[in-house]
């Protein structure tokens, strides 16, 4: 099977296409390698991958979507799997066209490239953030998700409603996998953890935000690719007994369906921040802060349906998940036992 992986250079398309390559897949990986954080970290991830036969890279924006069109028309991947995008909630506040461009024209182009090409799935990512003003929790699928909060939020939750356009409306199977606070090596800088330890170790005191009063279904990338793999094993279908009456946001009567993928074990950012502490053996200096504008307090996901479809088992507690991340961290950046730059 030939994998399309968009984003094939951030933190879950590159260890995703290390996975998929391990079982036998042929990836082609397609990434912009933007400056939204750093470029070198990007690349390095890349060299990881480049030395395999079965591995193809195309440095390409997904906005351009003659460009995609003609790698696709090339390569004709048997199935995509679709996370490039321009994540961030904070972020969204500052350059709303960049969510814009990469989120809905640059999902329009890869919708349209499954079109044409007769794609077998499309496996998307969308995120726990469309939840936005909802707190009944665990949060499901099979609950409306109309009150995004940020503009990222608004962007992930229209991935999801042109998914659906488009398995109606020419038989492409889509599934859409809502991320819950993805974490682990490779990670990407502008989130917490990464933030967290680089400030610790540096003598820095971390923003804590809500003044330390989140919780969030944190969620170790291994478990997250081992779902995203069985998601995309399992073509989406239609559901017979969809009821138009009664309509269920998670099924359709198209082929297409609506997963939260997640740990299933929302932890307090406090606890989060203690394991951290204790793996690093450095006390943190904490800058207490109000809730950031687009920010939600609480994430808890409902992965019944994942595991039932899917038999999908997170089983990576938070303080190994930590470990592995500040064991690839030191190594990565040189850091010695003293938590000092070699």
């Amino acid at each position: 099977m030939k994998v399309l992986v968009t984003g094939a250079a951030g933190f879950i398309g590159s260890t995703l296409t290390h996975a998929l390559l391990a079982r036998g897949n042929t990836v082609v990986g397609v990434d912009s390698l933007n400056d939204y954080y750093d470029v070198s970290l990007k690349q390095a991830r890349l060299d990881r991958l480049m030395h395999q036969s079965a591995f193809e890279f195309c440095k390409q924006d997904i906005k351009d979507g003659d460009a995609l069109r003609q790698i696709f028309a090339r390569t004709r991947p048997d199935r995509i799997v679709h996370l490039a995008a321009q994540a961030g909630v904070r972020y969204s506040l500052e350059n709303p066209h960049a969510y814009i461009d990469a989120n809905i024209t640059g999902f329009l182009n890869v919708l349209e490239c499954a079109r044409h090409e007769g794609t077998q799935h499309l496996v998307f990512a969308s995120t726990s953030s469309v939840y936005g003003a909802n707190t009944n929790m665990p949060f499901s699928v099979h609950e409306g998700v109309d009150h995004p909060v940020s503009l990222y939020a608004a962007t992930k939750k229209s991935n999801e409603l042109m998914a659906h356009t488009y398995a109606h409306l020419f038989n492409i199977p889509c599934t859409g996998l809502r991320f819950f606070t993805v974490y682990g090596p490779w990670g990407r800088p502008d989130m917490a953890l990464f933030l967290f330890t680089r400030k610790m170790l540096a003598g820095e005191p971390i923003d804590v935000f809500n003044h330390g009063n989140h919780t969030r279904d944190f969620t170790y990338v291994d478990d997250i690719v081992a779902g995203i793999i069985k998601s995309l094993d399992r073509v989406a279908l239609a559901n017979k007994d969809w009821d138009a009456k009664n309509p269920d946001p998670a099924t359709s009567a198209a082929p297409y369906r609506i997963y939260n993928i997640g740990s299933n074990r929302p932890v307090d950012l406090s606890r989060y921040i203690d394991v951290l502490e204790q793996t690093l053996g450095v006390k943190a200096k904490k800058n207490l802060l109000p809730l950031q504008p687009g920010d939600v307090p609480d994430t808890f996901a409902d992965v019944d349906d994942l595991i039932r479809d899917m038999e999908y088992a997170p089983d990576t507690p938070i303080e190994h998940g930590i470990a592995e991340f500040v064991k690839w961290y030191k190594d990565y950046y040189g850091v010695d036992v003293a938590h000092n730059v070699r």
